[in-house]
């Protein structure tokens, strides 16, 4: 299995959707990356879908690479990275995705000076994040990790808060 994924910074290209899998459920990271998708048709992705949507009409999403899909970039002195989410409610999740983003973009595309914010419109809130020295060594330790994640057996699921709400429930749990 291991030959299905393209090497990248000496481990293998992940998307930034899987790095925010990691944080939320090994179940879910191991599914989404073995290509079974059930966020398709959920109610909870298509109305982020839309927030973004209605709330920035004038900005444009960014795939980089087919794994690095930023809602929207903005150029002044750094370049800045911004993701749009519902709730704060899995803001590590969304931390380290940003995080993977800016590590993506410095590695791969050699862009130095970025700088990240997660908006959370609904509560008017926008969270800068910096990519430092030890978050890009726990970038390469969480990539390390999930790699190790998707090339096993699929972890057994936990149950958790937000399992109920997940669009991947049924396969997990019934």
């Amino acid at each position: 299995m291991i030959g299905k994924y393209v090497k990248f910074m000496g481990s293998f290209k992940i998307s930034g959707q899987q790095v925010g899998y990691y944080f939320i459920c090994k179940a879910k990271l191991w599914l989404a990356a073995h290509k079974i998708n059930m966020e398709l048709e959920s109610d909870a992705v298509l109305i982020g879908k839309q927030l973004h949507e209605n709330t920035y009409k004038r900005e444009k999403e960014f795939l980089i690479d087919n794994l690095v899909n930023v809602d929207f970039i903005k150029k002044r002195k750094s370049i800045e990275i911004h993701e749009v989410k519902k709730t704060p409610k899995m803001e590590k999740s969304h931390e380290y995705q940003l995080l993977y983003y800016m590590y993506y973009l410095k590695n791969e595309k050699d862009i130095d000076s970025i700088i990240g914010y997660i908006d959370y419109p609904k509560i008017r809130k926008k969270v800068k994040f910096e990519l430092t020295p030890e978050k890009e060594e726990e970038i390469k330790d969480i990539i390390q990790e999930i790699n190790e994640i998707i090339n096993s057996d699929i972890p057994k699921p936990k149950k958790l808060k937000i399992c109920r709400k997940c669009a991947y429930f049924e396969l997990c749990w019934v």
